[in-house]
């Protein structure tokens, strides 16, 4: 049974943003920082993910000293919380002094596609998520095209696989982001989620999932962002489900209590 096995991670989202799509503002100041996520430690979380650039669709690249001023305080703060912390960023800069200030793990967008980026993290002992995303924030969800929306992404992470080890990246330090809603239509999404397994499978590598309320819970149930928690529960269990090993959240006490409850009654 899935549950005696293996406890999925539950990812938390800091976003130090004015224009993340659900929580931009919110966290702006370190205190209110700090306050989210010693709450997200409360309820349960494994890994507290911490953003200094939206990369909502149609988001404007924020110039690297901004991006260093908002997280690097905060890295400095939490750094002895208890929890591993994750950045989320593609800029090599900002991954170097982030590994410098004592995160523990790198996320990627672009998917260390760059070789200053596979460089940094080659120098380091941070663990890494490769995600795939087409195009950029700026313009990824105007017209996603693929001719086999799974192959294209799978060979996408093979080649990052391959790269990443060149450098000398141990495979056992990397984990995989399919990267829903990142240059993808509904559609796209959906084949995503069923084909998680085969990622898991042919990657050899953990599957990271981030739906928390996306714009796919909102197509399927019309709800506005803020009403999308029980659309992303349900989507979050699926993946599980399907063998995703990490989920990416905005809701970690209530995804945490759903995993307990789908551990319980899996068979």
């Amino acid at each position: 049974m899935v549950g005696e096995q293996y406890k999925p991670l539950v990812m938390g989202i800091l976003n130090v943003t004015p224009d993340s799509f659900s929580d931009g503002g919110q966290f702006q100041t370190l205190d209110s920082a700090i306050s989210h996520a010693e709450q997200m430690i409360r309820d349960g979380v494994d890994i507290i993910d911490i953003g200094g650039e939206s990369s909502r669709p149609g988001a404007i690249t924020v110039p690297l000293e901004e991006e260093l001023r908002r997280i690097v305080p905060l890295i400095y703060a939490l750094r002895d919380c208890g929890k591993p912390l994750s950045i989320d960023t593609y800029k090599p800069e900002v991954m170097r002094e982030s590994i410098l200030a004592g995160a523990d793990m790198i996320n990627d967008i672009q998917g260390f596609r760059t070789v200053e980026a596979r460089n940094v993290v080659a120098e380091s002992d941070v663990g890494l998520c490769i995600m795939h995303m087409q195009n950029k924030p700026s313009d990824m969800q105007l017209k996603p095209q693929y001719e086999n929306v799974n192959v294209e992404i799978l060979n996408f992470v093979r080649q990052r696989l391959s790269e990443l080890e060149l450098a000398g990246v141990a495979r056992e330090r990397i984990c995989v982001d399919p990267g829903f809603g990142f240059g993808k239509t509904l559609k796209h999404n959906i084949s995503l989620m069923r084909n998680i397994r085969q990622y898991q499978n042919e990657t050899g590598v953990p599957l990271l999932v981030g739906v928390s309320r996306k714009s796919m819970i909102g197509e399927i149930t019309g709800r506005p962002v803020e009403q999308r928690m029980a659309g992303s529960l349900a989507a979050a269990l699926v993946a599980l489900s399907q063998g995703a090993k990490i989920l990416r959240v905005h809701d970690v006490a209530e995804t945490v209590d759903g995993i307990k409850v789908w551990q319980a009654l899996s068979i």
